[in-house]
């Protein structure tokens, strides 16, 4: 095993646990999570509940949403391959009857977002299960009134717009989207826990396990159970998808311009991944290419930069993240309406950033680990090659401002050789040790922090009878 290989894996062996305390502070019902290396998924967890009575796995289904919209954009650039159109092609050549403004965007601009079309209609009440996701009539419907915008203008959203694209497919294949998809996308890509749509509610059982949404857990301060098995219909394209984490960190790995296999070629991929419009009004730092997102990672260099996607269904959210340069894909799947795949996403990217810099551990830093408690919480060591860094897992990055331990010697001595000016920078650390050399607490400068049991028992003696 080499240094790389040895280093990610202790980053993916922190990952479930910095994932657990997260979801332990925020009440949150079910997560789970993928992380594949050049293409090869090599740790995948899930953590909670798929509903009420049945424990999440890693091969439950989700609704994942907006990913669809990368599997449309590969469908769209496959059939440019294949000689069927061109991405400056008219929609209207594939749709008849559209308004003329909206029969004159051009595929790239339908899957940049840059068509100027409404994003949900006139009533979006289909994202709030008050209505059935719209049918072609009540899509075409929507569009006849013309684009809300000039095209190519900027970066607007539209759900509407992938929806148009699913059409427009179906159209020049001669079959149903969905059918389409399935074969020469899907199936063409190895993905064999993946779907455009739901399945019939009689196909839900231990052959399609599915895990359901739950609503945020105010304003009723309690979470309820949201079915989520309904049909997209005209809206698949857009938001259709079902999957798990492993098969979207494959399909995304399949998109990376050196993936070894891929339905579409180098030239493709590098379409779909080329930024096309930069999000106008948002302080994170994202852009749109081709049904893909892409951004930086907060802190770090260009080398960090990740492309994918994410989703918003109801009672779930999900995200997909690709770092190119180091052939890392993540996927975190959430089955509430506020879960916090995103920010398990970014905090992720930044645990394994941190092991890749500073490298795996060694014999004189291997003892440094565990999770130690306080009166303000917990704090995390993480061993690297030469440095411990300490954690805190209540953070969206957990290594935000990072204490950095260097030991001295073998006897669990060190030095807090950097920490922020209101910590103890220069002072002593420890790991003390029981008679059977077993570390029973830590001591970073002069506090010391204890395991969970043992700060149990002191938080119950003091404070208990209050």
């Amino acid at each position: 095993m080499n240094i790389v290989d040895k280093a990610l894996d202790s980053a993916l062996a922190y990952l479930p646990r910095w994932v657990a305390y997260q979801m332990r502070a925020t009440e949150q019902p079910g997560c789970s999570f993928a992380v594949a290396h050049l293409g090869k998924v090599v740790a995948e967890f899930a953590i909670g509940q798929a509903d009420a009575a049945r424990k999440l796995t890693p091969r439950h289904r989700f609704r994942v949403a907006s990913h669809s919209k990368t599997f449309t954009a590969a469908a769209v650039l496959r059939l440019r391959e294949k000689g069927r159109w061109q991405l400056d092609d008219a929609v209207g050549r594939y749709v008849p009857g559209l308004h003329p403004r909206v029969a004159s965007a051009t595929l790239t601009q339908l899957l940049s977002h840059s068509a100027g079309l409404v994003r949900d209609g006139a009533d979006a009440g289909q994202w709030a299960d008050r209505r059935p996701f719209l049918n072609q009539a009540d899509l075409l419907a929507d569009l006849a009134a013309g684009p809300v915008l000039t095209a190519n203008t900027r970066f607007k959203y539209s759900n509407h717009g992938y929806g148009l694209l699913g059409l427009a497919i179906s159209n020049c294949t001669g079959e149903p989207y969905n059918d389409w998809v399935a074969r020469e996308i899907v199936a063409a890509s190895g993905l064999r826990e993946t779907t455009p749509d739901m399945p019939p509610a009689s196909a839900i059982g231990p052959a399609f396990p599915f895990a359901r949404g739950h609503t945020a857990k105010w304003p009723l301060g309690r979470r309820l159970l949201i079915p989520g098995d309904n049909s997209t219909n005209a809206l698949s394209s857009a938001t259709g998808f079902v999957s798990t984490a492993a098969d979207l960190t494959r399909f995304y790995s399949s998109l990376m311009p050196d993936a070894k296999t891929s339905v579409l070629s180098p030239a493709s991929r590098l379409e779909m991944l080329r930024r096309q419009w930069r999000d106008p009004h948002s302080s994170l730092e994202r852009w749109y290419g081709l049904g893909t997102i892409s951004g930086p990672t907060a802190g770090a260099g260009a080398d960090w930069d990740w492309f994918g996607h994410t989703g918003g269904f109801q009672g779930t959210i999900t995200r997909t993240a690709c770092l190119p340069q180091h052939g890392l894909c993540l996927s975190a799947l959430s089955n509430a309406s506020d879960g916090a795949s995103h920010t398990w996403i970014d905090g992720a990217l930044q645990i394994l950033r941190a092991h890749l810099q500073h490298g795996a551990p060694t014999p004189r830093t291997a003892d440094w680990r565990g999770r130690w408690y306080g009166l303000s919480g917990a704090v995390d060591l993480l061993p690297m090659a030469d440095r411990v860094l300490v954690a805190n897992p209540a953070l969206a990055n957990p290594l935000q401002d990072a204490t950095q331990i260097n030991p001295v010697g073998d006897a669990g001595e060190g030095r807090i050789a950097l920490a922020g000016g209101f910590g103890s920078h220069g002072e002593p650390a420890r790991l003390q040790r029981d008679a059977r050399g077993r570390a029973k607490s830590l001591w970073l400068g002069g506090s010391r922090l204890q395991t969970e049991a043992q700060m149990t028992r002191e938080l119950e003696a003091r404070y208990g009878k209050v």
